[in-house]
């Protein structure tokens, strides 16, 4: 097996592997499947980490996995794929950031090693056994690298900004009555 076709196996393998996990964490928030708890009560989580109006931002974080996670399997758009769920991803870690890196405690490892996953192979691109492949490319263009990654991080840093305003201004307005924050 000649070098060319084992970088493609790795990187379908790792397409598949990355994009079934962050497929089945977005068909949670938004079907309720393996476990989760569907649109309504993802929105509802999503308003108490601060995230408005939780279920736009249910949606957008569902889509973002599962719409991201399918088409890095599919390796179709990968460029598009990998930065929607990165940009999934960066929301996620914005939440866990402050319980620290490793999940046992609940921090950050596992979304940020998604999101990164689903970054690089954004920009690698996905290999000659995809979609993209198959469809010459015409969604994996450097054009299509720029503008995605580019949307992606702009839009995160917007969502994790706005969230962290929020978080911070519910923090001193229980402060301020003398109880608990969210």
């Amino acid at each position: 097996m000649g070098a060319d076709c084992r970088k493609d196996l790795g990187l379908l393998a790792l397409r598949l592997g990355a994009g079934s996990v962050l497929f089945a964490h977005g068909a949670q928030k938004l079907f309720g499947w393996f476990g989760g708890g569907g649109l309504d009560a993802t929105a509802g989580a999503m308003e108490h980490m601060g995230f408005r109006p939780g279920r736009q931002a249910a949606l957008a974080a569902g889509l973002g996995e599962a719409g991201g996670g399918a088409l890095l399997a599919l390796g179709f758009a990968t460029p598009a794929a990998g930065a929607a769920a990165a940009g999934a991803m960066a929301g996620a870690v914005s939440v866990h950031a402050p319980a620290g890196f490793f999940a046992m405690s609940g921090g950050f490892e596992h979304p940020a090693f998604l999101g990164w996953t689903a970054a690089a192979l954004g920009l690698a691109g996905p290999g000659r056994f995809s979609l993209d492949a198959v469809t010459g490319h015409c969604l994996d263009r450097p054009w299509v690298i720029a503008g995605a990654f580019t949307a992606t991080a702009l839009g995160a840093a917007f969502v994790v900004t706005t969230r962290q305003r929020t978080v911070a201004a519910e923090a001193r307005a229980a402060a301020e009555n003398g109880s608990e924050g969210p």
